[in-house]
């Protein structure tokens, strides 16, 4: 039986080269991938929310977005203004009952500070309970309703997912606590 000679370079430099190499391959592919669907995303993310914008205020025009102080805590992320004064429309990233962002909404608010319309745009909610607050029954119950009907509980919760509810609810509360800033300044 003979033994063949090895060494150190055979053993372990040339494979970890060669995996290095393989890596850094990889590496660049994944960036020119990056690179050339960025832009496509980018844009269709853009579509997606300007949807959601004329779909909870559909007498709007088109949207020029707010500048506002947005209090700590508050789930508003973005403010838009009807270009048409139809309104104001308020991107939210919302706690759920899945934790930190696992609701992203948007409510539209007419200039008398009355709900136009809510809508999620995507949710991570448990599937058949807390994701029912996406459906019509709960959603319906918005429209037309002011801040100090939320306060009062005019909105009934999802018996089973109260929690979603809530969020849901509280999120649009914040909504109109910005509203309050952006009609006073």
């Amino acid at each position: 039986m003979t033994k063949t000679k090895s060494g150190v370079f055979a053993d372990f430099v040339a494979p970890i080269g060669v995996l290095t190499l393989i890596c850094l391959v990889m590496t660049l592919l994944l960036a020119f991938t990056n690179s050339a669907t960025a832009p496509v995303i980018a844009a269709t993310e853009a579509r997606i929310a300007e949807e959601a914008r004329l779909e909870v205020l559909p007498a709007a025009d088109s949207f020029e977005q707010v500048e506002v102080a947005i209090p700590d805590g508050n789930q508003v992320t973005e403010v838009y203004k009807a270009a048409n004064g139809a309104g104001y429309v308020f991107m939210l990233r919302a706690e759920g009952y899945g934790g930190k962002d696992t609701l992203v909404m948007s409510c539209g608010i007419d200039p008398d500070g009355k709900i136009v319309e809510t809508k999620v745009i995507s949710n991570e909610e448990t599937p058949g309970m807390g994701s029912r607050v996406t459906g019509d029954d709960f959603k319906s119950q918005f429209p037309g309703k002011t801040d100090d009907d939320l306060a009062a509980g005019a909105i009934d919760t999802i018996s089973g997912a109260t929690f979603s509810s809530n969020f849901y609810i509280q999120a649009i509360r914040d909504a109109f606590a910005v509203y309050d800033l952006v009609k006073e300044g």
